[in-house]
């Protein structure tokens, strides 16, 4: 049943610290951009060909599918909380702009290979006899700068199955497109049947074209989590386009490097303590460290206005300090030898 843990951290109740891991959900999120051992982002802009840079975009947004985890949940991350982060050139930050509901934006750069990310999204739970589905709105949107292409994606569901067996699978219907190619491609997180019985709760299936008069291209199917492959439909020739394995295997932790540029809002100062008490299982302490940052952020709820995104008259939270670039964070991540 831990799977539940997570929809009743974020929507329901604070969870004692036992049932925590030791870093916000804003720090998950940003890991699923900057966290990994095979950088996809880099062949997005190689691509030679709308097409060849619309397959790389189906892949990269394929890893930011994490497996999830189980019994343990994230902290409920607080308003004003930030998280900053550079892997190599990308430069990646995140704010906590709402807490009910919550949403998290997100706002990356990469000046070297000219990338630009577009992130916000807002997690809405809807509760079924047995089980419990959250649809995630908001904007997911990747510019290659370099060749005027902005590709927007929205994100699959995240199920809880409840009954008969406990189990979290992502599912539903995922569109990727660029209206400046006029290249769409739909993919479809198919998750087990009703029962939970049948199926693969990670398959997917789907299919890369053109918008306007249908015509496809490449046909996709696979596991996110293991091996995606695409067909190329002219040909028959058939290439991998995402290998799980390679991807996010083997990742490494980030690294403080500047202990004096790392802001009192960052996820891991904010919880520092409760943490540290996590990981040396001293829970009356980390009970306690824990509500000391909840009741702080209560009293100071009503006062607050985020401080590095706005909402913008289009409904979407905007990166306040564009058009400059994110800069530099205090914390990187070692970066993986390519393979």
């Amino acid at each position: 049943m831990g799977f539940i843990y997570i929809l009743l951290n974020c929507w329901i109740v604070q969870l004692p610290p036992q049932f925590n891991l030791p870093k916000s959900q804003l720090q998950l999120y940003g890991e699923s951009v900057y966290c990994y051992s095979h950088d996809l982002l880099s062949k997005c802009v190689e691509g030679k060909s709308p097409a060849e840079r619309l397959n790389a975009v189906v892949a990269w947004s394929i890893s930011t599918t994490r497996p999830l985890i189980a019994g343990k949940a994230p902290y409920n991350p607080i308003l004003g909380e930030t998280h900053h982060v550079s892997c190599g050139n990308l430069n990646v930050f995140l704010e906590q702009v709402s807490h009910h509901p919550p949403i998290s934006a997100l706002h990356a750069t990469d000046e070297a290979r000219k990338l630009e990310l577009n992130w916000w999204q807002r997690p809405v739970p809807r509760f079924y006899g047995r089980s419990i589905e959250a649809t995630v709105h908001g904007k997911r949107e990747l510019k290659l700068l370099e060749f005027n292409e902005t590709y927007e994606m929205n994100s699959p569901k995240l199920c809880l199955r409840l009954l008969p067996i406990p189990s979290a699978e992502w599912s539903g219907d995922v569109l990727i497109q660029c209206k400046q190619t006029g290249l769409r491609a739909t993919l479809c997180f198919r998750g087990k049947s009703l029962l939970g019985f049948k199926g693969s709760s990670t398959r997917i299936t789907g299919r890369i074209g053109h918008s306007s008069h249908g015509g496809d291209l490449y046909e996709l199917q696979g596991n996110w989590d293991e091996i995606i492959t695409v067909k190329e439909l002219s040909t028959g020739k058939t290439s991998v386009i995402y290998d799980a394995k390679a991807v996010i295997s083997n990742m490494k932790a980030p690294v403080l490097q500047n202990p004096e540029g790392v802001a009192s809002t960052e996820s891991a100062v904010v919880w520092s303590e409760v943490s540290e008490s996590i990981m040396k299982g001293d829970w009356n302490k980390a009970r306690e460290a824990k509500r000391s940052v909840e009741e702080t952020h209560r009293k100071g709820e009503s006062r607050w206005r985020a401080k590095h995104f706005t909402y913008h008259d289009s409904g979407d939270w905007v990166y306040l300090h564009r058009p400059q670039c994110v800069p530099p964070a205090p914390i990187i991540m070692p970066q993986s030898p390519q393979r």
